[in-house]
């Protein structure tokens, strides 16, 4: 009997606490749950909250689509088209393939004549040579003109950006900084710019139009410059803050490449010499005593010797420019 009052007692304190607490209202409380959740404004709500949550959904946005339109370009920049244009030739696509083709020629005819491979397999010397040079020799000359137009545009750009600052500081709008920047920077800092006044003069949106730009110079830095001004065209702020804060950064990128480039320089030294070491053993060794290497040369089994020593040669010379370069 004891028991049975305590458990109705238990029960009744229990029921009254679910009253008071207000625990059997549970359409108010699933209505307040779904509201959080959805992230609607509630009765005492923060409307600037809601307002910094939109913002941020808003800048979220922009910079996943900034990432995806990255993604894409640099999928595009690897035709050879776009690599022409990032090269900043004045040439065409045919004319780029035409030049290919003569480099392979004359590669294949001088192996040809020179090294006397007329008979049997050693006719496959020369083709061979002459389809590396074809496809190689090009393509590696384009990357050293990619390479170095990228390298004269980055050591401007930071400069570019305080001439942006400063103008926005003065009171100057975005598009004549940019065209100060087109007018009085030299190439390829000069041309890009003009390129992107041209497009915004004819009514291309201006992140469209630097995206362009990133097409044509694709490097982290010209990419920072477009996420910093997709980001203040959605959630606005202070430009001149946020670019000045970007030529900080930028600044202090050239610098640490430059550090890299100094710390580096001794391996890479390295890795010519070890590379050129049995090209120049082979020639000494033909200018003493020729009859001892010639065999390399006349014979199938000296051919496949040097093929394969070539293939090495190679992959070892890929595997220490790998090691000793720094894409940041």
């Amino acid at each position: 009997m004891t028991y049975a009052i305590a458990g109705l007692a238990f029960v009744a304190i229990t029921a009254l606490g679910f009253a008071f607490a207000g625990g059997g209202n549970s359409q108010v409380q699933n209505k307040r749950l779904k509201a959080i959740s959805d992230g609607t404004k509630t009765r005492g709500g923060d409307p600037i909250a809601n307002a910094r949550r939109k913002q941020m959904e808003s800048t979220t946005k922009a910079l996943r689509d900034r990432e995806e339109a990255t993604r894409q370009n640099k999928m595009i920049g690897r035709s050879i088209e776009d690599r022409i244009k990032q090269s900043g030739l004045k040439i065409t696509v045919p004319a780029f393939w035409i030049g290919s083709l003569i480099a392979g020629v004359v590669a294949s005819a001088a192996t040809f004549f020179v090294g006397g491979f007329n008979e049997g397999l050693q006719l496959l010397v020369p083709v061979g040579i002459g389809f590396a040079a074809a496809f190689g020799l090009p393509r590696w000359f384009l990357g050293m003109a990619i390479a170095s137009r990228q390298k004269k545009f980055i050591s401007q750009f930071a400069d570019a950006i305080d001439v942006i600052v400063r103008g926005v500081k003065s009171g100057l709008p975005l598009n004549e900084c940019l065209k100060m920047i087109a007018r009085e920077s030299s190439q390829p800092l000069g041309g890009e710019f003009q390129v992107v006044c041209d497009a915004l003069a004819m009514g291309v949106p201006i992140d469209q139009a630097l995206q362009k730009m990133y097409q044509r110079t694709p490097t982290q830095e010209v990419n920072f410059f477009n996420i910093v001004l997709a980001i203040q065209q959605r959630a606005g702020g202070n430009l001149s803050e946020a670019l000045g804060n970007l030529s900080t950064v930028l600044r202090s990128r050239k610098l640490l490449r430059e550090k890299i480039k100094a710390l580096s320089s001794e391996a890479k030294a390295s890795a010519m010499i070890i590379g050129s070491l049995p090209v120049i053993v082979m020639l000494l060794v033909y200018l003493s005593t020729p009859s001892y290497i010639m065999s390399l040369f006349t014979t199938d089994l000296g051919h496949l010797i040097l093929l394969i020593a070539a293939g090495l040669m190679g992959a070892g010379i890929y595997i220490m420019r790998s090691m000793i370069n720094f894409n940041f």
